[in-house]
Formats: C-alpha cells, structure tokens, sequence
C-alpha cells in the first residue's frame, strides 16, 4: 500500500535528537518492512506550545489549504494514498489532516499513540482538546503504545474504532550484540548512567528528583555519567552541586551510536520519569544489557518489566526510589541477572520485527472490517 505518513507534533525528517522523532522513523521503517510505500506528509506541523486561540486558528487554516493542495497533488497523478497513517497527535498537536483526508479519499485512518488528557478538557485547552477527540473517533485503528493512552482515547470512538496494543519498540543496529553475559565489574564503585535533555517541565523535574534521590545515598559507592543537554543546563548541574565533587561527570548530548557505547559501559541505568508518555531510553538502556531504576509514572510501566529489568518506585516516593537504587548497588550479582534479563526482554519482544508483526495484524483487521461493512 501507498501510505501518507503524518507527524503532528514534530517534522518527520526534523534531524533533532528526541525519541518521538526517532520513534516515528522507526514506525515508518516497520511499515516499509511490510512492503508499504511510506511517504511522509511535509509541512503539515500543528504543535503548539501555548492555547493561543489566534494559533489555533491559523493551524486550522493552514490545514485546509494542505488538504487542498494534496488533494489537488492526487487527482493531477492519480495515486493517492492506500491509507493514512498518525504518529502522536494530542490536544497541543491535533491531527487537522487525517479525518478530512480519509473520509474524502474512503481510505483507512490509522493513529498510533493518541492520548487523551482529561485535565485540560476545559479551560484554555477546551477546544483543542475537542479537536483531539474528534480525531480519535474517526480513527479505523488505535495502536496503543500504553494502556493508559488506550483509557484516554477509548471513549471518544465508536463501535468502528478498533484497538491494538503496539508496545514501544527500539530498532536495534544489525551489528548490536545478542545478550551475553557482562564483563565481570571493573575496579571501582557502580557506574549509573542517566539520558535526558534539560529543558523545563517534567525533564526539570525529574532532574531535581534524580539529585535529591542520589543525595540519600551519598554514603554509598557509586559514580553518575549524565549524558544530555539544553536551555536548562545550568539548573541542572546546580541541582547537583552539593554532591561530592568527582561523583558526576557530565558529557553533553551525543550521538545515537555514542550513547549506545556509553550506556554498554556502565551498570545501572536510572532515570526517574516523571510524566513520561514511555521513554524510549529505558528500551536502549535495556538493549545495553543494563537494569533500571525509576517511578513507576506515565508509561514508563509499559517499556520494562517490572522486578525483573526495572524496579520502580512509586511516583514521587524519592526515598522508594533510593531503596530500589541502593539494592542494586549492593549486589553485582543482581545487577548482572537484571541487566541479562533486560537484554534478553528488548530483543525477543520489542523489534523492529515484532513491531512489523503487529502493524501487519492490524491492517488486516481494519481491511477485513471494511469488507464485512461494504453493501
């Protein structure tokens, strides 16, 4: 199939580091497995930072003249799209192509991870998020990255809308290496390793967390690589400004392959989480063979398994999450087990492969369902 693939949030070939952009290239790269054409949708970006209501109008206008102008695009080559496809739209970046699009071409709209927010259902973000929620309910297939986006969705879609769950997934190199035991533990204390850009909200936050939680255990042995950067640097290398000097080393933001070597070289991967939709770096930090350390908060549940590659500790509890902490540092033998079981966890159930296994499942549920619905 010919496949319009639409990123409401960010540009598909936005060459940033984050883990939506890299997700949404991964998803596109799963669908080409599959034998689909992938063909992005350009220019058609709808985030937005603040409700500013004359932003929203404008996205609404733009988005009209895009529906106009591919549409034009089509009918002059005749080859529209099979079907259309939306990677993370929400009330700040609302799908304003999809359901217009699908309608008037009669193809299947598909969206993967949708979330709804309750909270923000009135006030300043009242209409957004009724635009969110109308593009639910169009939707012929939700894949649910997370049970919760799943509770956020659900209830706005018709007897239609069909689900599937589509855990989140990391496409590993072809040359990665497949689990294996882990050097025996180099001369030293525990090496912890954190990924994160530094930028406000929920990163800040969970920053602050990670400090404070690291400060009840200064007593202990351990060492902190922090790999990431941003506007909030400074702020952030303050909040760990009363650790003893030499426990934190800092290295900036780095390149894909570069934080694979680091993350390989360490022993425990943490990062509290706060808010997070699921976190792409827990997958990678598994990948490496690594346990982890965070809140059980957002979706982060959803990218481990719980006691056996992760511990978590309830959202916010700090001193939990110190005691998870403080168990690995005392038993390498734990770390070890974890880190194999981790490993062993991203490559046998969250592939490119098994991601390709579930999208072909649900392309044919939604073809199947067209068919049983036509005259």
């Amino acid at each position: 199939m010919r496949i319009a693939f639409h990123t409401p949030l960010n540009a598909f070939d936005d060459g940033r580091i984050s883990g939506d952009r890299r997700m949404a290239r991964q998803i596109a790269t799963a669908l080409e497995q599959l034998g689909h054409v992938v063909e992005p949708v350009r220019d058609a970006r709808s985030y937005m930072k603040t409700s500013d209501p004359g932003l929203l109008e404008r996205h609404r206008i733009e988005a009209a003249a895009k529906i106009g102008t591919l549409t034009a695009a089509w009918r002059a080559r005749a080859a529209p799209p099979d079907l259309w496809f939306t990677y993370h739209s929400y009330y700040k970046a609302p799908d304003l192509l999809g359901p217009a699009i699908s309608e008037h071409l009669s193809i299947p709209y598909v969206v993967a991870e949708a979330s709804g927010s309750e909270r923000r259902a009135k006030g300043e973000w009242a209409q957004h998020v009724a635009l969110a929620r109308a593009s639910f309910g169009a939707a012929d297939l939700h894949l649910c990255f997370t049970e919760r986006d799943r509770m956020g969705v659900e209830f706005w879609c018709g007897a239609r809308t069909q689900f599937l769950a589509f855990p989140p997934f990391i496409a590993l190199e072809a040359s990665a290496p497949r689990p294996s035991p882990r050097p025996k533990p180099q001369p030293g204390p525990p090496r912890l390793v954190t990924v994160a850009m530094m930028r406000g909200g929920v990163k800040h936050e969970s920053y602050l967390a990670l400090a404070r939680t690291l400060l009840l255990l200064v007593d202990k042995p351990w060492t902190l690589t922090v790999i990431g950067d941003g506007p909030l640097r400074g702020e952030v290398e303050q909040a760990f400004a009363a650790l003893p000097i030499g426990r934190v080393t800092w290295l900036g933001a780095l390149a894909q392959d570069q934080v694979a070597a680091e993350l390989a070289s360490h022993d425990v991967f943490i990062w509290p989480g706060l808010g997070e939709a699921y976190g792409l770096v827990y997958l990678e930090a598994q990948a490496a063979g690594l346990p982890v350390i965070a809140f059980a908060s957002g979706g982060v549940p959803d990218t481990v398994k719980p006691d056996e590659t992760a511990f978590l500790a309830p959202e916010n509890d700090e001193p939990a999450l110190a005691m998870a902490l403080s168990r690995l540092l005392a038993d390498p033998s734990l770390r070890t087990r974890m880190g194999r079981a981790a490993a062993t966890f991203i490559r046998s159930e969250r592939t490119l492969e098994t991601a390709s296994a579930i999208l072909a499942q649900g392309f044919a549920r939604i073809t199947s369902a067209r068919t049983e619905a036509m005259p």
